[in-house]
C-alpha cells in the first residue's frame, strides 16, 4: 500500500510540474510563411519516386521560406532532409513539424522495420537527439546497417516513422495516452499504406519510449488482416504500452521487452492511475516477468543509447527486425 502511494504521488507530481511547461512549448509551436505540407495519400509502388521528389522539393522550399523569416537553424534542418540522398513518405514543417524517412527499396524488401520514437522527437531533433544514434535518422541509418549485417541474403528496408505528435518529456501529455492514442491511429494508417506500396513484405515494429505507449495502441487497434503483417513488436525503454500483460496486445504477434540497467526510465513509475478526471501513467513494466513478453536482450543501455552501433542492444532490435526472434531468445 505504501509503494502504490508512493507512485501516485510521483505521478501527481509529475502531472502538476508539467502543466506550465507544456503551455509554454505550446506556444512556441507555430511557425507562419511556410509553404503547404504535401497532402499524405496512399501510393503504389510506382509511384514512390514522385513522391519521394514532391517531398524533397516541399522541404527545400521550406528551408528557402525558414531562410527568409530568420529562422536559420530551422532553414539548415530542412536543408538538410532535403538532401537529394533522402527519401521521404511524408514531411511536415508546420510546428514540430513530421518525417517519414525510408532506408532502402521499399518496393522490393522482403522485411520491413518501423523504427518509432518517443519524447521530445521533433523535425529540428530528428537528426540529432543527444547522440546521432539516439535520433530517428541516426537511429535508423544503425538498424539499417545492422540488419543488413545479421541477414545479408535478405532485402530490407528500414521507416524511420516521426509520423506523429510526440509530447515533450516535460508536458503532462508525456504521461496520458492522448498523444498515443492520435499517433496508433497515423501509425495504423502508415502500416496499411505500407502494405499497398509492397503487400508481400512483413512488417516488425520497433517501438522507442513512449513510441511504445503509441505501438500499443496501434495494435490493439489493428483488425485481423493488419495484424497478419506484423512479425514482431519490440519496445525499449519504455514506460509502459498502456495495457497489463503482453496478452492484452491481442494480436497473436511476438512481442519482446527491454530495458537497459543504466536507463532512467526505470525510475519512473509503471503504473496506471485515474487523476484529474483523466488516466495517467501507462500500467506495468513490459520488461518485468509479470508482463509476459520476452526478454529482449539490452545490457547497460542507457534511455538514449538503444541503437548505439556495436550495442547488444542494437543487435538484439536488428534480428527482430529480419524476423529472427529465435536467436534473440536463445542470447
Amino acid at each position: 500500500m505504501r509503494a502504490a502511494r508512493i507512485r501516485r504521488g510521483m505521478l501527481m507530481a509529475t502531472v502538476a510540474g508539467c502543466i506550465v511547461a507544456s503551455v509554454t512549448a505550446a506556444a512556441a509551436n507555430t511557425v507562419l510563411g511556410l509553404p503547404a505540407a504535401p497532402r499524405q495519400v496512399a501510393v503504389t509502388a510506382k509511384e514512390l519516386p514522385e513522391l519521394y521528389g514532391e517531398n524533397r522539393r516541399y522541404l527545400a522550399r521550406a528551408a528557402d521560406a525558414a531562410r527568409r523569416m530568420g529562422d536559420g537553424e530551422r532553414a539548415r534542418v530542412l536543408g538538410d532532409l532535403a538532401s537529394p540522398d533522402r527519401d521521404f513518405l511524408e514531411v511536415s514543417a508546420d510546428g514540430d513539424g513530421q518525417a517519414v524517412e525510408v532506408l532502402g527499396d521499399l518496393t522490393h524488401a522482403r522485411r520491413i522495420a518501423v523504427l518509432v520514437p518517443g519524447s521530445d522527437t521533433t523535425i529540428d531533433t530528428f537528426d540529432h537527439l543527444g547522440s546521432r544514434h539516439g535520433s530517428v535518422a541516426g537511429g535508423s541509418r544503425a538498424l539499417y546497417a545492422e540488419m543488413r549485417a545479421v541477414a545479408s541474403r535478405t532485402r530490407v528496408a528500414v521507416i524511420g516513422w516521426y509520423g506523429y505528435r510526440a509530447p515533450r518529456t516535460k508536458s503532462r501529455d508525456t504521461v496520458t495516452q492522448a498523444r498515443a492514442q492520435e499517433g496508433g491511429h497515423m501509425l495504423r494508417r502508415q502500416i496499411h499504406r505500407l502494405r499497398g506500396i509492397n503487400p508481400d513484405a512483413s512488417v516488425a515494429l520497433l517501438c522507442h519510449s513512449y513510441g511504445s505507449v503509441v505501438c500499443g495502441d496501434a495494435v490493439r487497434g489493428m483488425d485481423r488482416s493488419a495484424q497478419s503483417a506484423l512479425s514482431g513488436l519490440a519496445v525499449f525503454g519504455s514506460p509502459g504500452m498502456g495495457v497489463d500483460s503482453a496478452d492484452e496486445l491481442g494480436a497473436g504477434v511476438p512481442v519482446w521487452a527491454g530495458r537497459g540497467s543504466r536507463d532512467w526510465i526505470s525510475h519512473v513509475p509503471h503504473a496506471r492511475y485515474g487523476l484529474f478526471g483523466e488516466t495517467v501513467g501507462f500500467g506495468p513494466d513490459p520488461a518485468s516477468a509479470e508482463f509476459g513478453a520476452r526478454q529482449l536482450p539490452v545490457g547497460e543501455s542507457r534511455h538514449g543509447d538503444y541503437l548505439r552501433p556495436g550495442s547488444l542492444s542494437l543487435r538484439s532490435i536488428a534480428l527482430i527486425g529480419v524476423g529472427r526472434g529465435r536467436q534473440v531468445s536463445h542470447g
